[in-house]
């Protein structure tokens, strides 16, 4: 079926010399999900390398532990920008349009980790470095910021009816993608020599990002402008201050995204992070195993992301999330019971610690919150909307999580269980949260 003349126009916005942005869905999605794989390389690359040279490298005059400590400080730090991220570029997207923020926060994103790469150490320039770095993670959160809550629209906004969390699923690929992409590029350069790998190894992960970013960039601009957006524009119904109106009419809808984001965060950065040093520390494997055993996880998590997207189109979001929910609390008390007591120098074990809860459990949640999320919000505040409940709630659910673990791993003398009863409690919030949720929008219940 050809495309109608008004979506088959020109986009004003293209750069010239390229061909006329694409209607195709499968172009859409795969931009969004390369989009959002080359963000997410960028930001996790920096959790990744913390535990392995940024606190050797920047904090250098601490011990180990509260070396790391300090620097997972910094990485938390680009959780504290991403709500500014997501306000500024959800309010400009839900005024002039998903595309172009897109394009600008790619930018962003990919410039400041580019020059994360390109810094000085604490040896060399002294306490500059660490204060060099903390300005380039508050970019990169802001550049994030902005970024997840447009790409997953993009698709959602796109999709063909009865079909917004599967199509809303794959750009949650970037994830796990973005993960494992960075922890098997910190990998491979893990095997130079250990003092080649310090001086500059580790400097070519962050370089990397320059190339992602400009093949991401050509693809990007090949897409067009998402119906819904164009429908509200048409309506007259764009707002001058979407964050004035989304908290002044979606209070609730925003206490409850918040709420519910809280197990996906936190499952993420106890298994894809904090297990890093947990692994490392308290049961004696290498750097080398415990990268090996996030990309082996984070690898098998792909296909459940997608089909919990599925399902969640088949048998409700807020079912299939609330399921996914309960499995994260119980999976996560057997994998640290597993660990603890016969992971220690054992790699299979611990491989399968990681796989319960972060290749089975965390996609349940992952895969449908797009567009859990996206159910909750009018199209004239959507972009807002999403990225303000997913990037405000990612301080206390992502960036301070590596910080609580590892603080409950030292007031537990190794031991896991303040963690996995941390991550108990963490599930019963964002249980309730997402049972008090509606089924969809305002919006799509009047049009219903």
């Amino acid at each position: 079926m050809s495309a109608s003349p008004s979506r088959a126009m020109p986009d004003p916005g293209a750069s010239p010399g390229l061909a006329a942005p694409s209607t195709s869905k499968a172009l859409i999605v795969f931009a969004s999900t390369l989009g959002t794989t080359i963000e997410w390389y960028d930001f996790f690359l920096y959790g990744v390398l913390t535990p392995l040279v940024l606190n050797r490298l920047f904090f250098p005059n601490l011990s180990p532990v509260i070396g790391t400590i300090a620097a997972y400080t910094t990485f938390a730090v680009g959780f504290l920008s991403r709500p500014i991220g997501g306000i500024i570029f959800g309010h400009f997207g839900d005024r002039i349009g998903r595309k172009t923020i897109l394009v600008l926060t790619m930018l962003i994103m990919g410039g400041s980790t580019f020059l994360i790469g390109a810094l000085p150490t604490t040896a060399a320039v002294g306490v500059a470095a660490p204060l060099l770095l903390l300005v380039l993670r508050v970019l990169q959160g802001i550049g994030i910021g902005g970024e997840w809550g447009g790409a997953v629209l993009m698709t959602i906004e796109h999709a063909s009816p009865g079909k917004r969390a599967l199509y809303g699923s794959w750009p949650q690929l970037g994830v796990p993608l973005g993960l494992m992409s960075s922890a098997a590029v910190v990998a491979v350069l893990n095997l130079l020599p250990d003092s080649a790998f310090i001086s500059w190894g580790w400097r070519v992960a962050f370089f990397m990002s320059g190339l992602l970013v400009a093949i991401g960039l050509y693809v990007r601009l090949k897409i067009l402008e998402t119906p819904d957006f164009e429908r509200a524009q048409r309506e007259k119904r764009i707002v001058p201050v979407p964050v004035a109106v989304m908290f002044r009419d979606f209070k609730r809808e925003v206490l409850l995204t918040l709420g519910a984001r809280y197990v996906e965060g936190a499952c993420f950065n106890t298994f894809g992070v904090f297990s890093i040093y947990y692994i490392t520390h308290s049961l004696g494997l290498t750097r080398g195993d415990a990268l090996t055993a996030v990309i082996i996880s984070s690898a098998l998590m792909l296909p459940f992301i997608v089909l919990s997207g599925w399902a969640a189109d088949r048998f409700g979001l807020r079912r299939i999330f609330s399921i996914g929910t309960v499995f994260i609390a119980v999976s996560t008390v057997l994998s640290f019971w597993i660990m603890h007591n016969w992971g220690a120098h054992n790699y299979g074990v611990v491989l399968l610690g990681l796989i319960i809860p972060f290749s089975l459990g965390y996609p349940m949640v992952y895969g449908p919150e797009s567009s859990l999320f996206a159910s909750q919000f009018d199209a004239h505040v959507r972009y807002t909307g999403v990225s303000f409940a997913y990037q405000f709630s990612g301080i206390f659910a992502s960036g301070l999580t590596p910080l609580i673990a590892t603080a409950l791993i030292g007031v537990g003398h190794g031991k896991p269980w303040l963690v996995a009863g941390y991550m108990v409690v963490v599930s019963l919030v964002s249980l309730v949260s997402v049972s008090l949720m509606r089924g969809i929008s305002r919006e799509d219940a009047q049009r219903a």
